[in-house]
């Protein structure tokens, strides 16, 4: 292995890459649960980890065999064959769904699974028209662009796909006036991730789900963050609400790429066969990287364990009682505090502190941390947190 030091790292890449990213100030080189080391050797608390992508932590020792072993049959099978670790991992997945969603599309990222929703929604319908949430994330690539109203996402690469519109998160009224008999899908999250970590009001999936049925249009629901990581396999299921798509990327392999579009068989058999590809989706590697942490979620109890964590979790920070706090909200593990100032100092003083953590927006904090946090953790968190928001008001 090569050694470097932080500034022979960060030079190489500096010089080397599109310059798409605010980086930051440190080199990542090792993890193990929920702990970061640096090139200096500093540790970190991962309340992030890799945007939600390490749902298990790091280094975790059955997805690392599993990798480790299948690397050593067979990395690339294209889906025109069969393959037996798929094969077994489909068998798992769909085992979490209801029959409904029994179908499935394999790519390698959250932005893939939403394309390939948006195109199977307009194919099957016949249909053009989207509809999306504001504040919604749904990915770069054109189409998940198209129903990513951010403009700083956006501004760049106009004009986007024709037929897509948005509206407000939770306005019932304001999407059933939306719908109109040319729209083939709504989309949406059942909590918005980089939107800022805002669950559905209550009702308003359900009501969705109506409206997209009394007008013959499908629903998506976006859970490439959420999946896994609420408390429950999906977040849809605190809500009953079934979707006609099922989105899903990040932490289902905790850290190879793979993305899954779930739908119907009705859905599937219906669309035109060699219309949509991807080369690498559900090669054996990340089958078997997925295969491992659904063995490890219920192996370990982790869906319960991570509902306790996350209720611990609001908990403490809601009760921080900082004048610098508007609001402290979520889900399971997707977890926000929402600041009357710019998040940023406090994400630079998060990490000098040993804490890695996220923004989800100009004044919110984000917190996905890997299923396997304790309480300990947390405590360390909401203690640095209050000392800092502490020395910030008496400065």
């Amino acid at each position: 292995m090569i050694e470097q030091e932080a500034a022979q790292i960060q030079a190489s890449e500096d010089t080397a890459v599109v310059p798409m990213y605010t980086k930051r100030d440190i080199a990542l080189v090792r993890g193990d649960g929920y702990h970061l080391w640096d090139s200096d050797g500093k540790r970190y608390l991962d309340f992030a980890s890799n945007y939600g992508v390490n749902i298990l932590g790091h280094a975790n020792p059955a997805v690392t065999a599993a990798i480790t072993e299948q690397a050593g049959k067979l990395i690339s099978c294209h889906q025109s064959f069969y393959n037996d670790v798929r094969a077994a991992y489909l068998n798992r997945l769909t085992g979490l769904v209801p029959v409904e969603l029994h179908r499935a599309f394999f790519s390698n990222s959250g932005a893939e699974s939403v394309e390939a929703a948006l195109k199977f929604a307009r194919a099957a319908s016949g249909k053009t028209d989207v509809v999306s949430a504001r504040r919604g994330y749904h990915g770069r690539t054109y189409g998940a662009l198209s129903a990513t109203p951010e403009k700083k996402y956006r501004e760049p690469y106009l004009p986007v796909l024709e037929g897509f519109t948005s509206v407000a998160f939770g306005d019932t009224d304001a999407l059933a006036a939306a719908i109109t008999p040319e729209t083939a899908a709504v989309i949406l999250e059942p909590v918005q991730g980089e939107g800022g970590v805002h669950p559905a009001p209550e009702g308003y999936l359900q009501a969705a789900r109506t409206l997209t049925q009394e007008h013959g249009t499908m629903l998506i629901l976006d859970e490439v963050q959420t999946g896994f990581r609420t408390g429950r396999w999906f977040a849809w299921q605190h809500s009953g609400v079934l979707a006609d798509f099922l989105c899903l990327s990040k932490g289902i392999a905790n850290g190879v790429p793979m993305g899954v579009t779930l739908t119907s068989a009705e859905i599937a058999t219906s669309l035109p066969a060699g219309s949509h590809g991807n080369t690498f989706g559900g090669n054996p590697l990340a089958a078997a990287a997925a295969l491992a942490v659904i063995d490890e979620i219920e192996s370990r109890d982790l869906l319960a364990h991570s509902a306790e964590m996350g209720a611990y979790m609001l908990q403490r920070l809601r009760g921080l009682q900082q004048p610098g706090i508007r609001e402290v909200r979520g889900l399971g593990l997707m977890v926000a505090v929402d600041l009357r100032e710019r998040a940023t100092r406090y994400l630079r003083a998060l990490q000098d502190q040993g804490i890695i953590a996220l923004s989800a927006g100009p004044t919110t904090l984000r917190f996905l941390p890997p299923l396997v946090i304790d309480r300990e953790a947390i405590d360390t968190l909401a203690d640095i947190l209050d000392t800092l928001l502490t020395q910030r008001s008496q400065s």
